[in-house]
């Protein structure tokens, strides 16, 4: 039987609570599919203090995203074991802090919309009621404002939209159409791979032609975060020939 889904602006209530105490513990941490964002992956790799080509190779399957034509990146599961998550332990999450943006949303799931007249952007929010869940039996009445701060959403919020970013000057200027590979070795690199990205940087002098500022070439040295957004800056530029200098 499908879920029921309701669509919950950000003062809209819903009460919903996950833990140890709910009899369907943990059975949503098996039989999906779980696409993985950078800023997920980067969040990942760091938690398990393994370089990204090594996170990307044991934990991930890379795929080309049917509507933007991109490389995405989903969860590569136990196929033996029904689909289970590599990180669920009988106790819960073992990466729960650093979880993905999608399990620490949910039972909510974000949709932006942009209008076509104005260029403002909407935040709306469903909530999915599936039928093997009884979290919604548990918890007290919340916003879905208050959620979003409860489970350290806003940060995730913030790096996931460039990459909407992205896929929006993408389908906007190659509607329908995939990227070649020469690009797709740029989008994976810059995107997932930041380690392989900061060794272009600093080793091969991948971004010697944009003369990045020194103050931004310091920071992207140890810092993942400051890295990702200039990777994703130097994507639009390099891929889309959006002109905006890369920043962090």
């Amino acid at each position: 039987m499908a879920g029921q889904t309701t669509i919950l602006l950000l003062d809209d209530s819903f009460r919903f609570s996950c833990s140890e105490a709910v009899l369907c513990f943990n059975k949503c941490c098996r039989d999906l599919n779980q696409f993985l964002t950078p800023y997920d992956i980067l969040r990942l790799k760091n938690r398990l203090g393994i370089p990204s080509d090594l996170f990307l190779k044991k934990y991930t399957s890379a795929h080309t995203g049917p509507g933007s034509g991109l490389p995405i990146i989903s969860l590569k599961f136990d196929y033996a074991s029904q689909y289970k998550c590599p990180f669920v332990t009988p106790s819960g999450c073992s990466v729960y802090e650093d979880r993905p943006s999608s399990c620490r949303t949910y039972p909510l799931a974000r949709i932006l919309t942009r209008s076509r007249e104005t260029g403002n952007i909407t935040e709306q929010y469903i909530l999915l009621k599936e039928p093997h869940c009884l979290g919604f039996n548990h918890g007290q009445m919340q916003t879905v404002r208050e959620w979003i701060e409860s489970q350290g959403i806003a940060v995730y919020n913030e790096m996931n939209d460039l990459l909407m970013d992205i896929i929006s000057l993408k389908n906007r200027l190659m509607p329908g159409s995939s990227i070649n590979d020469k690009s797709r070795r740029i989008f994976n690199m810059a995107c997932y791979n930041l380690d392989a990205f900061r060794s272009h940087i600093f080793q091969k002098g991948t971004l010697n032609d944009l003369n990045l500022d020194i103050d931004i070439l310091n920071a992207v040295k140890n810092d993942d975060v400051a890295l990702l957004k200039l990777g994703m800056n130097w994507i639009k530029q390099v891929l889309f020939n959006n002109k905006s200098i890369p920043s962090i």
